[in-house]
């Protein structure tokens, strides 16, 4: 169905008229990503060039989604802003609170049952602010946005890090924090830093084993989890151009990976194709008709050094299938080197569970390809050695796959299909037999892996691949099966080899739903009440964090300094927790718990100064709150990569923590950070990182002269008696340091309003 068409046709009415003033003020030919960022400037059409990687731009994005776990503290920020309804065309998606163990049906059942209080509070806020409602069951909502929302050349925000999976679609969506989400929503310019650019030349044509999932692991293990940071990743190329809609999308999914602002794909044949099946002609020929707008200049993918940052170019007549992992997304390993590099390494070679389905692979034309395989069990007399689970994206997936046949031929060997929901991908997955933590490996098509991520056991090896490797290694049971040399022997003792997948872009009978889970908001809201239970272990009204003292911060103690990578799962765990996302005090019992500390290498063990012995980490921290004494944490590089969610910042800042400190943040976090009035420092040298000790004393000094650019100085009062200065940086432009001095950014909205 065609939602906000009228938005759409405002901003490709504008869209010609913003891109030729954007060239002549750059004076060069211009990418996609730069003529979507110049055609969203909240100011209008551009006046001047921005700096890639230094101008703070304020944009005026086109809509808003959320999901469940992450709306409702947006939505709870939102309440206290004073708005009657919001700017913006905004949803909310119901997909993070169903944990997969049973099936479809218990599990959802079971879901409605334990989260009504939850869902109920969702649909009255979202009826009352004018928000359109996806209820459980609807699917997760980066496929929900694709099939309906997602539109070429537009701009969205997400308050969920893979929010860029609608770049399938032509967009620039970017994932961000509630408070971000909060500003858009009261009609307030969003500010980003403007990206740098790196460009993916893709020639050749995909063939045989090799999918576009291939594609994106390709490029997380040359980029690394932290290479896209501050970057938008754009692809181009006829490699490009013969992808499908919803192959770019998984692609742009899990940029999210390579810490990548977001991705994109220039509007095409492919995309047109799914905007007419998915119910979005008009959409198509609207953007027919500026169709020259919505993909990179010529001279930029002729030239495309010139005009990138950075350029990768992949083969794909000559690209294998990669399986990633496992406990990183970007450890890479072509399907032809795993049994020699797992037998390296010591990973477990039998694979117990296999995984298809997610936000990042759950199209029909994902399922088709798997199922392609699956018919083969039957039809060469193979029985599947692994566990096998399918999450469907999407009620209208759902549905389709079902009316086609899919469903039963998965069923025939012994498939578990699971809520359209995001289940096992965030560690919504009651897996028997996980809490023995036994040391065991699963593939999955999902975009992570870091370790507890999708049972909780920490020494499960989890690698990612695309649905068909996927589904052939479940077959299998063999982590270094490589589909397309090695052969199985089936329940006759004959060897046999599974025959390439094959699949369909799109359904030759179209997509069909009898309900697709859509409930539209009240044409007004007034009369609306939202109530919260002040009871309630699940929702908690927000009070506001107090503004800056106005002096420097001494006396700091140290609550934790983490070791090696710390992600917002370590930093604010997701599965069980997610039923508390609504409470901040409830849900700050899980903050840092998963960080490893430096000084003992162990996890939620750190000593308290107050007392002189070890403690959990919320605990410890809770103690320091209790008594008025501030606290800081020090972490690694890419700290905080990962998840959008703003509890891994509003935790530390309702429990007492003052600042952060770390060798390098990942983009979506360090944002959280400064949005809710702490400070994110990073060290000017990464080596005094390895001076912080346990039991200091550290002092922030500069805050009464704060400004951008400028360094800050941090005090170590070592217990010895000696003492060292270090200097650190932060990006604080002007705006951002009031939103410190006010002790959050909403606390200036408020104001603004007399809320």
């Amino acid at each position: 169905m065609v939602f906000d068409l009228d938005m759409i046709k405002a901003v490709y009415s504008r869209f010609p008229e913003r891109i030729e003033a954007a060239r002549k003020v750059v004076g060069r030919p211009l990418t996609l990503a730069e003529k979507i960022l110049y055609a969203h400037l909240w100011d209008g059409s551009a006046s001047s060039a921005y700096e890639r990687g230094k101008s703070y731009v304020d944009f005026a994005p086109d809509r808003v989604a959320m999901q469940d776990a992450t709306a409702q503290m947006a939505l709870l920020q939102f309440m206290q802003a004073g708005r009657p309804k919001v700017a913006v065309p905004s949803t909310v998606h119901c997909d993070h609170l169903i944990t997969a163990q049973v099936g479809a049906d218990k599990d959802l059942q079971v879901a409605t049952t334990e989260s009504k209080e939850v869902y109920d509070f969702l649909a009255s806020v979202s009826n009352k602010y004018g928000i359109g409602f996806w209820k459980p069951g609807a699917g997760i909502i980066h496929q929900v946005v694709l099939e309906n929302y997602a539109f070429p050349g537009g701009m969205m925000i997400g308050t969920d890090s893979h929010t860029v999976n609608a770049g399938g679609l032509g967009m620039v969506a970017i994932g961000v924090g509630g408070a971000d989400a909060c500003d858009v929503m009261a009609g307030l310019p969003w500010e980003l830093k403007f990206p740098k650019l790196i460009g993916v030349k893709l020639t050749g044509k995909l063939n045989g084993w090799a999918s576009a999932k291939d594609i994106i692991l390709k490029v997380a293990g040359i980029l690394t989890v932290k290479g896209g940071t501050g970057a938008i990743v754009e692809y181009f190329g006829e490699g490009a151009t013969s992808l499908s809609c919803t192959g770019k999308g998984t692609i742009c999914n899990m940029g999210a990976e390579i810490g990548a602002t977001t991705s994109t794909f220039g509007y095409d044949e492919s995309m047109e194709r799914y905007l007419r099946a998915t119910g979005r002609a008009d959409v198509a020929d609207l953007a027919n008709g500026i169709k020259a707008h919505l993909t990179g200049d010529a001279e930029v993918h002729s030239n495309p050094e010139q005009y990138f940052d950075q350029v990768i170019e992949i083969d794909l007549n000559t690209l294998e299938p990669h399986l990633n992992g496992p406990f990183t997304p970007d450890l890479a390993t072509p399907i032809s080197q795993m049994k020699e590099v797992a037998a390296k390494n010591g990973w477990p070679l039998k694979v117990e569970v296999g995984l298809i389905g997610s936000c990042t692979n759950s199209s029909y034309e994902d399922i088709s390809r798997a199922v392609s395989l699956a018919q083969q069990v039957a039809d060469k007399n193979l029985k599947t050695k692994s566990e096998f689970t399918i999450t469907p994206g999407s009620e209208q997936v759902r549905f389709t796959i079902e009316r086609d046949g899919f469903l039963d031929v998965f069923d025939k060997i012994g498939a578990k299909v699971f809520a359209n929901a995001c289940g096992p991908c965030i560690g919504m997955w009651n897996r028997v037999g996980a809490e023995k933590q036994e040391k065991n490996t699963i593939v999955h098509s999902f975009n992570r892996n870091f370790a507890k991520r999708a049972d909780g056991n920490p020494n499960t090896f989890a690698f990612v691949g695309s649905p068909e490797l996927v589904t052939a290694i479940a077959i299998s049971g063999d982590l270094g099966f490589n589909p397309m040399t090695d052969t199985l022997i089936n329940e006759n003792g004959e060897q046999v080899k599974l025959d390439p997948p094959t699949g369909h872009e799109l359904p030759a009978k179209g997509f069909a739903v009898d309900d697709p889970g859509y409930q539209a908001p009240a044409a007004d809201g007034s009369g609306v009440q939202v109530i919260v239970n002040p009871d309630s272990k699940r929702l908690q009204l927000l009070e506001p964090f107090a503004a800056w003292e106005g002096k420097d911060l001494t006396g700091l103690k140290l609550l934790i300094k983490a070791k090696g990578k710390c992600t917002t799962d370590h930093i604010s765990m997701a599965g069980p927790w997610l039923k508390f996302r609504g409470h901040l005090d409830n849900i700050s019992n899980n903050l840092l718990i998963g960080a490893v500390n430096y000084f003992n290498d162990e996890t939620n063990k750190v000593k308290s100064q107050i007392h002189g012995v070890y403690g959990a980490v919320p605990d410890v921290q809770r103690a320091y709150k209790a008594a008025g004494i501030g606290t800081i944490v020090v972490g690694d590089e890419n700290y905080g990569e990962g998840s959008s969610r703003e509890h891994a910042a509003m935790e530390p800042r309702h429990l007492g923590v003052r600042a952060v400190l770390v060798k390098s943040f990942a983009r979506i976090h360090e944002t959280n950070l400064k949005k809710q009035g702490m400070l994110a420092l990073t060290f000017a040298n990464p080596s005094d990182y390895d001076k912080i000790r346990e039991d200091d004393d550290i002092d922030i000094i500069g805050l009464t002269s704060f400004a951008p650019g400028e360094q800050l100085k941090v005090v170590l009062n070592h217990t010895d008696g000696t003492m060292e200065t270090i200097l650190v940086n932060h990006s604080y432009n002007e705006q951002q340091i009031e939103w410190f001095k006010a002790g959050a950014a909403l606390n200036i909205i408020r104001k603004n309003t007399g809320a």
